[in-house]
């Protein structure tokens, strides 16, 4: 395994466990600047970041904090602010450019991460800041009301000496077809169920779940875990692509 590889293999989450350490200006620096050569559509970059330091925002924002968080947004208007300004349209009122810069913005995120944690320093992605007020976040960090969503933040920091294993991934029948898409058999179905319950792959979230009387960790996730945004919060982030110009 090369080095990439090995460092791909070694990435992790942190819940917020992060130490105080800081992360040096520089470095930061060098992981926007390396982040910023991931592939975009057109080489547009329909994307913006915003860097946090304060802690007491972040964990406001999205319930954590490290030394540094960075919000991923899907954003326009340095594209329409040009186009105006040499005499030209851009239009992005139609899902198709969202879609796109959501594609772009999340390619950026992971590679920030990676670049992140070749620096030793560990990440947090987390889609946190849709669960709070999302007019609220918009005023918080004074964004363009239009053409612009906060789509992802990154809580960055030092991890704690003592982690948890890394998480496991599924690997083979139902994550990679070949040639064309395969529906699992029901012994393949029953199979990826068996792999969550053993614990030694460290696929799920939790391992106490035969103490709480599921059969299945998997009994759990769906009937404990998962569960379904309130139909005010949809039409609070529906509105808020509206408004913003990304959905009509």
């Amino acid at each position: 395994m090369n080095d990439t590889l090995k460092l791909i293999n070694e990435l992790r989450t942190v819940h917020g466990n992060f130490s105080d350490k800081e992360i040096p200006k520089q470095i930061l620096d060098d992981i926007i600047a390396a982040a910023l050569r991931t592939a975009n559509a057109s080489g547009r970059q329909s994307y913006s970041m915003i860097i946090l330091s304060d802690r007491e925002k972040m964990r406001k924002i999205f319930g954590y904090a490290g030394n540094k968080a960075v919000i991923f947004c899907v954003d326009f208007n340095r594209i329409i602010e040009m186009a105006k300004n040499t005499n030209n349209e851009f239009d992005v009122e139609e899902i198709i450019p969202f879609i796109t810069g959501t594609i772009d913005t999340m390619l950026l995120t992971q590679t920030f991460v990676i670049a992140a944690k070749s620096c030793g320093i560990d990440s947090l992605i987390t889609n946190g800041l849709h669960r709070e007020n999302i007019d609220e976040i918009y005023e918080m960090l004074n964004l363009p009301e239009k053409y612009c969503f906060p789509l992802i933040a990154v809580v960055l920091g030092y991890a704690p000496n003592e982690l948890k294993p890394i998480k496991g991934r599924l690997n083979g029948k139902g994550i990679v077809h070949y040639e064309k898409y395969e529906h699992l058999t029901l012994p393949e179905i029953n199979n990826i169920i068996s792999e969550y319950d053993n614990k030694e792959k460290n696929l799920g979230l939790i391992n106490n779940w035969e103490k709480m009387g599921f059969e299945h960790y998997l009994d759990w996730f769906y009937k404990k875990w998962t569960r379904k945004m309130s139909d005010k919060k949809v039409n609070e982030i529906k509105n808020r692509l509206i408004r913003s110009g990304f959905l009509k």
